[in-house]
């Protein structure tokens, strides 16, 4: 899911929540300025994650005569990993099965940036920006000057103003840390059951994190229905149809009023550990648990921004982009989710990822490194499609195109597929006419994403078929193997959205490798599929 937000939890871990680290810092250069440039342009990138990792790859490509010097602070002690797939840490509890890079070492660095010439401060959050003078000013001291900064920060979880959210036993879902610290406090205090607060994508993953450590989960929703952005009534039936078969408990339209402790207080200075859920619905109980995630979605991490004084901010926080990515100030770019794009923080991968791309593109060209980029190969960014494919605890969830038109939209007709026995809901948008796949939401049974997504994006083509000929999932209307497992034989068919990777390039790569190179995590660490989300591994394998 794509930042460097930290959030520490100890033993009341929102109390804390952005103080920061302070762990040793680790640096792969020793000097406490800029190394000397030997006239090389130099990048500095704060921030970390995922984006700000892609942004660094894609730089490095582009500059094939090493004319830069690229520096990155890490606020947390490992280097970048994969933040989109935190809950598999469960199965290995390696760090280094998350890297975007490479094996972690001690320090928390990886091989990778050696082995690129990236100079990387671990542990060290930067604590100021000065865009008049081009510096950047890390915790530990160090003050690296540049050609062009890349904010990417990310953003923080937003912990709703909840009485009691100071208690031991709360905590936040964002980080490794967050997961050895709900992991530790589970075993010392005993912990059976907790809630978490939440039911978007984050609060999903996190339900399925308590899950996995072997507590008995709540998902706490203050909406009518979970995943409001993605899926409507009869999708949200679907869901919890399958959620609860898992053994997991749903309460939508929750309207938690606080976080109740041990001795029974609900106030906002107890220090007494969560013990319950207190509701203000009408004849609700209080929710006995022992602990709380809090997983109300994200906050763009903004305040060396707003400290700075010269980098443009949105109304509602974000640091305000153009169509390069640059932002007010010049040589400072802004790439996930602290970039704000026409009033919109995109907070999925694949923007990100996108984002990263463009802003490499624009950065070449502005410093003017030979052979980078033509001009006329310079993107720009025009907002992102949204449109995504999850894999929820087990239950495939799909949204696409336009598929919650608004009230006054009159070109609009629907088909709808309700499978209650199966667990399978289907919904097409069309036009009025019926002509035109306009978007669409599919939980249950997703496999023929990729193809109705591809439909939906022509919106000057008319459809070649009945549109109820789409309708039903493709194992109820006697698909061939490749159509059940969504896997195409066009070799455009996007496979991998994350890394916007089509079967095409999965091809390419397994040919390059060869046969006895070939494996799973070749395929993926070479083509880039299946290293986002993870959703579409399932179909890299069957490609394979």
């Amino acid at each position: 899911m794509k930042t460097t937000a930290l959030l520490v939890c100890l033993a009341s871990p929102l109390a804390n929540a952005f103080q920061g680290l302070k762990a040793p810092t680790t640096s792969t250069s020793s000097a406490l300025f800029a190394q000397d440039d030997d006239g090389k342009k130099k990048i500095v990138v704060v921030g970390n994650g995922m984006v700000g990792q892609r942004f660094m790859e894609n730089m490095l490509k582009l500059d094939q005569d090493n004319q830069c010097i690229i520096s990155t602070f890490c606020e947390e002690p490992r280097a970048a990993y994969n933040r989109v797939r935190l809950t598999s840490y469960f199965e290995s509890r390696d760090p280094s099965a998350l890297t975007m890079t490479s094996e972690f070492e001690e320090n928390g660095t990886t091989a990778w940036y050696e082995d690129n010439n990236v100079d990387i401060h671990i542990g060290d959050k930067v604590v100021a920006i000065d865009t008049e003078a081009k510096t950047v000013t890390g915790q530990s001291g160090k003050v690296l000057d540049y050609d062009v900064c890349v904010m990417a920060t990310g953003s923080f979880p937003f912990v709703p103003p909840i009485p009691g959210k100071q208690r031991p036993g709360v905590f936040v879902y964002r980080t490794i840390e967050d997961l050895e610290n709900m992991l530790a406090y589970a075993k010392e205090n005993n912990v059976k059951s907790a809630a978490v607060i939440g039911g978007g994508l984050l609060g999903l993953e996190a339900a399925k994190a308590a899950k996995d450590m072997g507590l008995t989960s709540h998902i706490i929703e203050f909406a009518d229905i979970l995943m409001c952005r993605q899926i409507d009534q009869g999708g949200h039936q679907a869901l919890v149809g399958k959620i609860e078969e898992l053994g997991l408990h749903v309460h939508c339209g929750a309207r938690t009023e606080a976080l109740v402790g041990t001795d029974g207080s609900t106030d906002a200075e107890s220090m007494a550990p969560v013990a319950a859920l207190k509701f203000s619905n009408e004849g609700w109980d209080d929710l006995p648990v022992e602990m709380v995630i809090v997983s109300c979605g994200i906050k763009p991490r903004d305040e060396l921004a707003r400290d700075c004084g010269t980098l443009a901010i949105g109304e509602r926080g974000g640091i305000v982009v153009d169509d390069h990515l640059k932002t007010s100030a010049e040589g400072v770019y802004a790439v996930g989710e602290i970039a704000l794009y026409n009033n919109f923080i995109y907070g999925l991968i694949a923007p990100g990822y996108v984002m990263a791309d463009v802003a490499a593109k624009s950065a070449a060209k502005e410093l003017g490194l030979k052979g980078a980029v033509h001009e006329e190969d310079v993107p720009t960014f025009t907002g992102a499609d949204m449109s995504t494919k999850l894999k929820l605890l087990g239950c495939d969830v799909a949204s696409f195109g336009v598929n919650q038109p608004r009230p006054d939209d009159e070109d609009v007709s629907y088909l709808t597929w309700n499978d209650p026995v199966s667990g399978v809901y289907r919904k097409l948008v069309l036009n009025k006419a019926g002509t035109k796949l306009r978007g669409g939401i599919l939980v249950g049974d997703a496999s023929d994403y990729e193809t109705l997504h591809k439909l939906s994006v022509k919106t000057d083509e008319e459809l070649q078929e009945s549109p109820a000929m789409l309708l039903a999932p493709p194992t109820a209307r006697g698909a061939s193997a490749s159509e059940e497992t969504g896997v195409s034989d066009d070799p455009t068919a996007q496979i991998c959205s994350c890394n916007d990777v089509t079967r095409g390039d999965i091809t390419s790569t397994i040919q390059e490798l060869g046969v006895d190179k070939a494996t799973l995590g070749e395929v993926k660490k070479c083509s880039r599929a299946g290293t986002g989300c993870g959703g579409c591994e399932p179909q890299v394998k069957d490609i394979l």
